[in-house]
């Protein structure tokens, strides 16, 4: 069997894997190069770096192992076609996003980029305009892994949390449940907003101008999932009508953000680039994934963990 890896692991993680399975013949390389992918029987990518020409010449491909948990970018049209199997790494980044949510939260109920700044201009000030977390209630748009863990993070804190999906199925760690069709009758009660939400044709442009007027001027609304939630001029516009008090973003329509965009210049929204999954144990949490359903494979077990059905992209 050949793997085909178009990225380089880290050595500790590479001599692992070569020592945990002796018998495959595996290729390591920094970008996708067609000589090995005519004869790659699994590839081993991030996604974003294939196309539908990659996909028309791969003759022998059966799996694709993508270690990221968006596919917006894959061919998948040209994939399903082929029926290859898609699997991905859904459920690593939960720990690291969680963290990063919590983080950005707390820093603005906190105000320490307030206290930052004061801190840079030796300026002794203690009129901070600091909040408490606690008896807030979060509306939390896709209540799937990571969502559950940020709603178990949340309950720590005191905090009521209101999963929204598109069925209203009960969720792990959310106090009560709603429908992606019920969202204008629930923002009017909540006081943090946080998407996690992937990219799909449900979720393409779900929340439109109605939604943020529905929100309290004083809620929080955080995307950290993926940047077509919401129309960027939506987004300026509710924070220029202040229909809400502050947004947070890891995620943007057009990534990178322009430099000359407005949201750089605007007092209430954080602009974070797309960093909220980066940990030092991606790559380990991804091969924790990868190696257990590498030996299903070559077993000839073909039910993995984390399969993706690639016409509805998740």
């Amino acid at each position: 069997m050949m793997i085909y890896f178009t990225f380089d692991p880290r050595p500790d993680l590479k001599d692992d894997l070569l020592r945990d399975f002796p018998d495959q013949e595996f290729i390591f390389e920094n970008k996708v190069e067609e000589k090995y992918l005519k004869i790659a029987d699994i590839l081993v990518t991030y996604g974003e770096d294939l196309t539908e020409e990659h996909i028309e010449i791969a003759d022998n491909l059966q799996w694709i192992m993508v270690v990221s948990a968006g596919l917006e970018k894959m061919p998948l049209q040209k994939i399903a076609e082929r029926n290859i199997t898609v699997s991905n790494v859904r459920g690593i980044h939960k720990v690291p996003m969680a963290e990063s949510v919590m983080a950005h939260l707390l820093a603005n109920k906190r105000s320490l980029p307030w206290i930052y700044e004061k801190e840079r201009k030796a300026e002794w000030n203690r009129k901070s305009k600091s909040k408490e977390l606690r008896d807030s209630t979060a509306l939390i748009l896709g209540p799937g892994a990571i969502g559950g863990e940020i709603g178990r993070l949340l309950q720590c804190f005191g905090v009521k949390t209101i999963g929204c999906n598109r069925s209203g199925k009960k969720a792990d760690y959310m106090d009560k449940m709603t429908t992606f069709d019920d969202l204008l009758k629930v923002l009017p009660t909540v006081d943090i907003i946080i998407s996690i939400l992937p990219s799909t044709q449900e979720t393409h442009h779900l929340l439109k101008a109605e939604h943020f007027k529905a929100m309290k001027d004083s809620a929080i609304f955080m995307n950290f999932g993926r940047g077509d939630l919401v129309e960027t001029n939506i987004l300026k516009e509710a924070l220029l009508q202040k229909e809400i008090a502050f947004a947070i973003c890891d995620v943007f329509e057009e990534e990178p953000l322009p430099q000359n965009h407005p949201f750089w210049n605007m007092d209430n929204i954080t602009v974070s680039p797309h960093v909220s999954s980066h940990s030092s144990r991606y790559l380990e949490r991804s091969f924790e994934i990868f190696k257990p359903n590498l030996r299903k494979w070559l077993n000839g077990d073909k039910q993995l963990e984390n399969i993706i059905d690639p016409y509805k992209g998740y």
